[in-house]
């Protein structure tokens, strides 16, 4: 029986390039979704790499038609990863060959049963917010931008500090002297927002937060914001002028006076989900918090009053 072009099962997949051991896991996932008749793809210089029948394609388009992303690496590869699903609404499946791996679903040692999740499409979809970013410059839009984790302003001088304005909803809250802000996520609140000193924020919560960085002021605590609020931060003209980041990967330089917008940006990146365990029992894994001595079967209380 024949497979025509638009019944074809098709995954694009994303790996580490340049680590053997990547290269070698991408390659027996390749071989197996090939066996199972789902044409495996990837960027063109990670093809050449794995061959294996992988077919090359260009990056900007890379995921459109296809059913997964499916990435091999740490955080910053299932960023890249975003990056390429979120233009085609592609959900994305993360395998962690880094060190924490927040963002990804599955373990280096559970690849197998990966492939045959893949195989028998046996995954649900989870929703993540992403961030809108616009760069203003002497009132003209300079930069549009966007962030799955976080988008940072920060110093571009290491001697010297930043002057912000922050605003939150188009009204001036706080100026800080400081070596940056993070707006982030609730995905986002396990990344750089928390090595700032930020909250741990469930996913399914619809916020949005601030949190700045050694910031020289009586009230610079870490904020959550609705969702639907627009957070501004102003360098200051005085300042020497700084640099924003989105996500680690996109840069964009900010001139004293620049003014950043972020909000809710209306596509989400979609995130295929394998197991049910709660954000919790992920938190516990990932920073291998301490749980000895914890009863699951907790005693019953009954009232004395019946």
């Amino acid at each position: 029986m024949t497979v025509s072009s638009a019944e074809r099962r098709r995954v694009l997949l994303v790996t580490h390039g340049g680590r053997a051991g990547a290269l070698t896991l991408a390659r027996q996932v390749a071989l197996e979704l090939g066996d199972a008749g789902i044409e495996v793809r990837a960027e063109a210089e990670e093809a050449s790499e794995l061959a294996c029948g992988v077919v090359a394609v260009d990056a900007d388009r890379a995921a459109e038609g296809c059913e997964l992303v499916v990435v091999l690496g740490g955080d910053g590869t299932i960023l890249r990863g975003a990056e390429l699903a979120r233009p085609y609404d592609v959900p994305m499946l993360g395998v962690n060959l880094g060190h924490v791996g927040f963002l990804a679903e599955a373990e280096v040692d559970e690849v197998s049963a990966v492939v045959r999740a893949v195989v028998d499409r046996a995954w649900t979809v989870e929703e993540r917010t992403t961030l809108e970013v616009v760069v203003v410059v002497d009132g003209a839009e300079t930069a549009r931008t966007w962030a799955l984790n976080e988008a940072s302003v920060e110093k571009a001088s290491r001697e010297r500090m930043l002057e912000v304005l922050v605003e939150v909803d188009h009204r001036p809250l706080s100026q800080w002297g400081c070596d940056g802000v993070v707006a982030a996520t609730p995905t986002g609140s396990t990344a750089y927002a928390f090595s700032a000193g930020g909250p741990v924020v469930w996913p399914e919560v619809e916020a949005l937060l601030v949190v700045p960085i050694s910031a020289h002021a009586l009230f610079a605590r870490p904020l959550v914001v609705s969702p639907s609020s627009t957070i501004g931060v102003e360098v200051m003209p005085h300042t020497s002028g700084g640099v924003m980041w989105c996500d680690g990967r996109r840069l964009v330089e900010l001139p004293a006076g620049a003014h950043v917008e972020i909000s809710r940006h209306p596509s989400p990146v979609r995130l295929a989900r394998l197991h049910r365990a709660p954000f919790t029992d992920r938190l516990v894994a990932k920073f291998q918090l301490p749980i000895e001595g914890w009863r699951s079967a907790r005693p019953r209380i009954v009232d004395d009053v019946e």
